[in-house]
């Protein structure tokens, strides 16, 4: 027992515990003042480095889909190749903005520095091609063509080339079957934009940064089934960017097959004539100007007359689309916008745009039976025709006499349509029109389709013009300033003009209607709407909508869309009528008719072929050929800018896409062997259970191949003697 009293123990413990509440006091007063600095004071700057701590999406894009021809040959695929790509953030943490690593790069992939540096600065309004049109954040390809070596010298040097990767990754490819390039129906791919991906965030199809969109042609349009589905696995790591863990991953879906109604074969053959006709042409000299033609343009398209399924279609100038693949040098984007190489970016089947000429024709005779005329009276056929002291004369002032409508497409008769046009415009009030005016010609213009979209399923097709007394008065509108200030009475030609469309231009007058009746004038068509109105006489007065997609099929090859042949309405005259211009215009090709010329040992018992000529004006140029004809399955359109005659320039080539898909000699008589497509191609391409498609081979178009040796007994000229003057 202790002798310390109890008293003694007591103040020794107080302080004991004194000390110990002092301590626990100090330490929560720690802890609350770190809590204070690390929640309110530094509160912001902790939370964003916690959100550091995110999940990162690692992207595979998705392999796009193949476009195949009728028979499942490949218009558009893939193939892998070593792509090298800069990361443009990285780059820009740079001091230098990472100029010295891509310099370092232009060395290895022996590029000029400038040319690596430019790839990968943004576009905006100033800045030219080349530059990147999508995403900063996403890698930015360098070059689609690396060899093995410059991508094992970057990858092995990692630390000379921060930001930069190469990469196996799949790329599209036009391989051009039997050299037929399809260039404008095809279009290509560019990346898409910060600006796309936010519209379509809260869509059924969203973007991702690495998504390639189609820009134009039926990559364009089919975009959506062709793209597919990005893979995406998505990783949690923190703010220095160490991986702690997967958190999800959605495989990628590839994308799906389009099969068109494109057939390699044809459209190599009409790729091949319509450039060398144009060829051919400039060689000659055009007896108005004096000058050689230019022929600087031109389109053809050949089309199914009871489906309106596009079996070819081409277009010059044309251009190659790989040059677009992995992104489009400054040099190539100058050649395909600027105005010397004529601007190939355009399809001209559907955006190209001219007075149609005689092939215009067609409408007015059906004009004239719906506003009374009989196609089989009787007009006088004269060598020219006056109105108000004027003479608008016959194509090379020529005259047949009284002769019925019909005739007057075999002869391209311009005087009988001049006087049809004139007296349609006077019953209809003229220069001061009645409220019922009928105004057969300009309403049966807009009922075969003209002045409107055809609804093909390419994009930015154009509507062409029918000058009609509404268009009139809103043009005028439009321009009555410009030509009041620019107009002057008794000054130039154009001075002149300018002067009387400033006081009346609003006003349709006689000599519109007499020049719209031979589809002169103000009169603008697309080589597409006259080959669906010429392919509707053909099926009997069904207009369709032109279509290049046919099916698409599934990456498996489970599902099939068939993309059906629609309608969008019937011509404007009865089953008699058409039957009627079916046999005017197949007198055309027969003798004495203005394509005769060019159609001579045509088996016409067997392939009756009807055609129609025109040789279209156009103020300041040349005159712009047109050729429209069609066969019971077949219909071919062909126009050549600044070309001469309809008969004289386009005829040879149309002569040889027919004989190519017929397997036609010259002198008519059919191989069926060499025949391309004697019939249309109804049935699909077999799909295989893996969901390939075997590709049939194809050659390249040999127009001697065409050709019958005479001292083997084979062709006799098209025609005795030397050709016809008449032309149309």
């Amino acid at each position: 027992m202790s002798n310390i009293p109890e008293t003694g123990r007591t103040p020794r413990v107080r302080i004991r515990l004194v000390v110990i509440q002092v301590l626990v006091f100090s330490l929560l007063l720690t802890l609350g003042g770190r809590l204070w600095y690390l929640q309110i004071r530094n509160g912001k700057e902790y939370t964003d480095e916690a959100k550091n701590n995110h999940v990162q999406q690692v992207v595979q894009p998705a392999v796009r889909g193949s476009i195949l021809d009728a028979r499942g040959v490949p218009l558009a695929d893939n193939e892998t190749r070593l792509v090298v790509s800069a990361s443009r953030t990285e780059l820009m943490k740079m001091k230098d903005k990472g100029k010295a690593v891509l310099t370092r790069l232009a060395g290895v992939l022996e590029m000029k520095p400038e040319d690596v540096i430019n790839k990968i600065r943004l576009c905006d309004s100033e800045t030219p091609k080349p530059c990147w049109n999508g995403s900063p954040y996403q890698p930015i390809p360098v070059t689609d063509e690396a060899t093995t070596q410059q991508a094992l010298t970057i990858r092995e040097a990692s630390e000379d080339f921060p930001g930069i990767t190469a990469e196996p990754t799949a790329v599209r490819r036009y391989p051009a079957p039997g050299k037929a390039r399809t260039a404008q129906v095809l279009g290509y791919l560019s990346p898409v934009t910060d600006q796309e991906i936010e519209k379509a965030k809260d869509t059924d199809s969203p973007f991702l940064r690495s998504d390639q969109v189609g820009r134009s042609g039926i990559e364009r349009t089919y975009d959506k089934e062709l793209r597919g589905k990005a893979g995406v696995t998505r990783y949690e790591v923190d703010n220095l960017g160490r991986v702690m863990g997967q958190t999800k991953s959605d495989p990628g879906i590839a994308g799906s097959t389009l099969v068109t109604s494109i057939d390699a074969r044809v459209q190599a053959v009409a790729e091949y004539e319509l450039a060398q006709a144009m060829k051919a042409v400039r060689q000659e000299t055009d007896k108005i100007t004096g000058r050689k033609y230019e022929a600087d343009a031109g389109a053809v398209v050949v089309m199914e007359t009871k489906t309106g399924r596009v079996v070819a279609m081409a277009s010059q100038p044309d251009y190659d689309p790989n040059a677009w693949v992995g992104g489009i040098s400054a040099s190539d984007y100058a050649a395909l916008t600027s105005k010397k190489s004529n601007y190939p970016l355009l399809n001209r089947a559907i955006q190209g745009q001219a007075p149609a000429g005689s092939i215009f024709k067609v409408v007015s005779a059906s004009a004239a039976v719906r506003a009374g005329h009989g196609f089989n009276d009787r007009y006088n056929c004269s060598s020219s025709y006056s109105l108000g002291g004027r003479s608008f004369a016959n194509f090379e002032s020529k005259g047949h006499g009284p002769i019925t409508l019909g005739e007057a497409l075999k002869f391209s008769c311009n005087t009988v349509f001049y006087a049809l046009g004139h007296q349609e415009w006077q019953r209809d009030g003229g220069l001061k029109p009645k409220k019922d005016a009928h105004d057969w010609f300009y309403r049966t213009a807009r009922d075969f389709g003209l002045g409107a979209e055809t609804r093909i399923d390419l994009p930015n097709e154009v509507t062409g013009r029918i000058p009609d007394r509404q268009w009139k008065q809103s043009f005028w509108e439009a321009n009555k300033d410009v030509w009041c200030k620019q107009g002057k009475k008794g000054g130039s030609y154009v001075e002149q003009i300018a002067y009387e469309s400033c006081l009346e231009g609003n006003q349709l007058k006689a000599y519109d209607s007499i020049n719209f009746a031979i589809g002169q004038g103000d009169v603008l068509v697309t080589p597409i709407q006259m080959a669906t109105a010429y392919a509707a006489i053909s099926n009997g007065g069904t207009l369709y909508n032109p279509t290049v997609g046919k099916a698409v099929i599934s990456p498996d090859g489970k599902r099939v869309r068939e993309i059906k042949p629609a309608p969008h309405g019937k011509l404007p005259v009865g089953p008699e009528t058409i039957r009627d211009l079916d046999k005017g215009l197949r007198s055309v090709v027969e003798p004495g008719g203005t394509a005769a010329w060019r159609f001579g040992g045509w088996p016409q018992d067997k392939i009756p072929m009807r055609a129609k000529t025109g040789t279209a004006q156009v103020y300041g140029k040349q005159t712009t050929s047109w050729l429209a004809t069609y066969t019971d399955d077949f219909t071919i359109v062909m126009t050549i800018s600044q070309g001469g005659t309809g008969s004289g320039a386009s005829g040879p080539a149309v002569r040889n896409i027919y004989d190519a898909m017929y397997g036609l000699d010259d002198a008519g008589n059919q191989d069926l062997k060499r025949a391309l497509l004697p019939k249309p191609q109804k049935t699909l391409p077999k799909i295989n259970p893996d969901g390939t498609i075997d590709a049939p081979a194809v050659k390249p178009y040999d127009p001697e191949a065409q050709k019958v040796d005479p001292e083997a007994g084979g062709a006799t000229p098209p025609l005795a003697g030397p050709p016809p003057v008449w032309r149309d």
